[in-house]
């Protein structure tokens, strides 16, 4: 399982190098881009760095935790499993593409960036939140078989099934957004302001005149790897609703103990991921300080959220956690 993972990670290195490559290819002189979606950053500036470097040391502690005992223990080497830890380690990078250069940035005079380094954030931004969304599919037709197909369980979801799942959860969206990133890397700026404090949507904004193409392509890829998923997701836990219903007690408990989780880490990722989409993209008028507080909201409560609930509500997880901090408050 850790060979997957580590392979997992090592291809999205690669994938970066590549893309960092082709944007320093494309322009060598830097432009500079002015991150104003800051509220009152003289006055709080040492709040909000010490709130984010309590969060992130929070979010890299606790998806560490659980990934570790999911690598360490045998008894946690079921797909199941191995999809939250694939889930835990994508918060992991999510939550590094977007909190070093932020803290960097509350302790900053000015709040720039390079237009490519801002190209390269927004990749990684949006690859990775789509992969969210693509293992979390791949976690629904795990419990959609384990619940509906228990006897042929083992031998659909077998090894080989996982790796594939683990790979097309990775390389689908990153297929899907180096397109128009790519697109866009030479694309003519009207504007040197993004209005948001790291860069997502909101670059668009900036360019003199947008692409039709790459806007339609866009939306096309957003439908792929963003809509298709959560409805296959949908319909696929109210089959299993629909199953457990007309089941024995037992199996309702099982699919409420399983399905309960990715059921609200889908729906707190959603909620998020639709306002960044939605929101941001039409550039509503809402005010700065809302922005700023949603914003924080995105990249705060996915990757602290997912480790909590998986750790709690996830029966063989709980019990291993339980045994460890035992084990650590007895020494």
């Amino acid at each position: 399982m850790s060979n997957i993972l580590d392979s997992k990670l090592v291809s999205f290195s690669y994938f970066c190098l590549l893309l960092i490559i082709l944007l320093a290819d494309c322009n060598m002189n830097v432009t500079y881009i002015n991150l104003s979606g800051h509220v009152e950053l003289e006055k709080y500036r040492y709040v909000y760095f010490s709130i984010m470097v309590i969060a992130y040391i929070l979010i890299l502690s606790s998806n560490f935790t659980v990934v570790c005992l999911v690598v360490i223990h045998k008894s946690l080497h079921e797909p199941m499993y191995i999809f939250i830890a694939a889930l835990l380690i994508n918060s992991i990078l999510f939550s590094s593409s977007i909190y070093p250069k932020l803290l960097i940035d509350f302790l900053s005079e000015k709040q720039i960036v390079s237009y490519e380094a801002c190209l390269i954030q927004a990749f990684t931004f949006y690859t990775l939140s789509c992969s969210e969304y693509l293992l979390l599919a791949a976690m629904a037709f795990d419990r959609f078989v384990s619940i509906s197909r228990p006897l042929q369980y083992h031998m659909i979801m077998r090894k080989r099934t996982v790796s594939v799942f683990l790979v097309l959860a990775w390389f689908v969206p990153v297929c899907h957004i180096v397109v128009p990133f790519i697109g866009n890397a030479n694309s003519k700026l009207c504007s040197f302001t993004l209005r948001g404090i790291f860069c997502n949507n909101s670059v668009h904004h900036l360019f003199c005149v947008a692409s039709r193409a790459l806007l339609t392509y866009g939306l096309v890829a957003l439908f792929n790897i963003a809509v298709f998923p959560m409805v296959f997701i949908l319909f696929t836990y109210t089959v299993i609703l629909i199953v457990a219903y007309r089941s024995c007690g037992d199996v309702r408990k099982k699919a409420a103990q399983t399905c309960l989780p990715h059921l609200l880490v889908l729906i707190n990722y959603s909620s998020l991921f639709a306002y960044d989409i939605i929101i941001v993209r039409l550039e509503s008028d809402i005010s700065k300080a809302v922005r700023f507080v949603m914003t924080m909201c995105i990249i705060m409560c996915s990757p602290l959220f997912n480790p909590v609930i998986y750790g709690l509500k996830m029966k063989e997880i709980y019990k291993h956690l339980r045994r460890l901090f035992s084990q650590t408050r007895g020494k």
